[in-house]
C-alpha cells in the first residue's frame, strides 16, 4: 500500500487542507484540530452538525500564520505563535483549559456563522486522552478531534461508496466529506482498513507505527457538501444499506480511528509505502 493523501484540519469542523507532508506529534498531526469554535458564553464546541456553513471556512497554513477565508468575508490572519488569553472549553464530555484567540477572531466567526462565538486554541499542556475502552493500555493524547489522534480511510472505500451512489442516480462525493488524516491506496477490498491492526508507514525519519482501534461512526457531516454547505441525505441513505457497524451501536462506519505507537516527531509524505498487520476478530 501507499499513502494516497494526507489532510490536516486546523479548525475543528472547518474545511481541511490537503498537504504533501505532515509532522506527527503526540496528539496526531501538527496543527490538526488545534483550534476550535466555541459558544461565547459556555465554551461548548460547535460543528457542522448544527452550523453547516462552517464547511465554507477555508484555512491556509503558512510559515508563520493561519489564514482563514470565507465567502463575503475579509481574510483573517492568525499568528501561529500568538494567543490572547486563557479560557475554558468543552468538547464532548471533556472540559479543559485552552487559549482564547481574541476579539477580532471572535467577531469574524460570529459575523459569518450568525451567533455569538469565540475561537479557542488547544493548550499543549492539557491532557485529553482517547477512550481506554478502545485503546486499552495505550494512553493516546488528542487535541480537539472528536476522540482519537488520527483517522485512516482508503480510496477503495470511497470508490465503493461512489459506485453505490451512482447506481442510485447520485453524484460522486470526495474524500473531504469524511475528514480523514491518512488515505491509503492499494487496499485490496473496500473498507479493508476495518481489518488492519497496526499500520507501518515509511517516512524520511524512520518508520511510523499506528494502531487502528475503533470504527469511525458517522454523523450528518458527510452529507454536507464541502463546496456549498448544502446538507443532503444521499450519503447516509446509501451507507445505511451496507455500513451499519454493531461494534459502535449500529452507527454508520467509514474509516478507522487510530493511535500512535511510535514515530512522534517524524514526517509522513504522500506516496510513502505502508504495510499492515491484520486482525481477524
Amino acid at each position: 500500500m501507499r499513502i494516497a493523501q494526507l489532510f490536516v484540519h486546523p479548525i475543528k469542523s472547518c474545511a481541511g487542507v490537503a498537504v504533501d507532508e505532515a509532522a506527527l506529534i503526540d496528539t496526531g498531526f501538527e496543527y490538526d484540530r488545534e483550534w476550535m469554535v466555541v459558544g461565547r458564553d459556555d465554551g461548548e464546541f460547535v460543528s457542522q452538525r448544527e452550523l453547516p456553513r462552517m464547511a465554507l471556512i477555508r484555512p491556509t497554513l503558512r510559515a508563520s500564520d493561519l489564514v482563514l477565508r470565507a465567502p463575503g468575508m475579509l481574510a483573517l490572519h492568525l499568528q501561529l505563535d500568538t494567543v490572547e488569553g486563557e479560557c475554558r472549553v468543552r468538547v464532548w464530555d471533556d472540559e479543559l483549559d485552552a487559549f482564547d484567540m481574541g476579539d477580532l477572531a471572535a467577531q469574524w466567526f460570529s459575523d459569518f456563522l450568525g451567533r455569538p462565538l469565540r475561537l479557542a486554541r488547544f493548550d499543549p499542556d492539557a491532557v485529553r486522552l482517547a477512550k481506554a475502552q478502545w485503546t486499552g493500555s495505550i494512553e493516546a493524547r488528542t487535541a480537539f478531534a472528536d476522540g482519537f489522534p488520527l483517522l485512516v480511510t482508503s480510496t477503495a472505500s470511497l470508490e465503493e461508496l461512489n459506485r453505490r451512489l451512482a447506481a442510485q442516480g447520485h453524484d460522486a462525493v470526495t474524500m473531504q466529506r469524511f475528514r480523514p488524516n491518512i488515505v491509503l491506496d492499494g487496499v485490496d477490498d473496500a473498507h479493508g482498513e476495518d481489518f488492519i491492526d497496526t499500520l507501518t508507514l515509511e517516512s524520511p525519519d524512520g518508520p511510523v507505527v499506528i494502531k487502528l482501534v475503533k470504527p469511525c461512526g458517522r454523523c450528518t457531516i458527510p452529507d454536507v457538501d464541502p463546496a456549498s454547505a448544502v446538507q443532503g441525505h444521499a450519503v447516509a441513505d446509501t451507507m445505511s444499506a451496507y455500513r451499519v457497524e454493531p461494534r459502535i451501536e449500529g452507527a454508520l462506519a467509514f474509516g478507522q480511528n487510530a493511535v500512535v505507537l511510535s514515530g512522534v516527531g517524524h514526517r509522513l509524505r504522500v506516496g510513502a509505502s505502508a504495510r499492515a498487520e491484520l486482525r481477524f476478530d
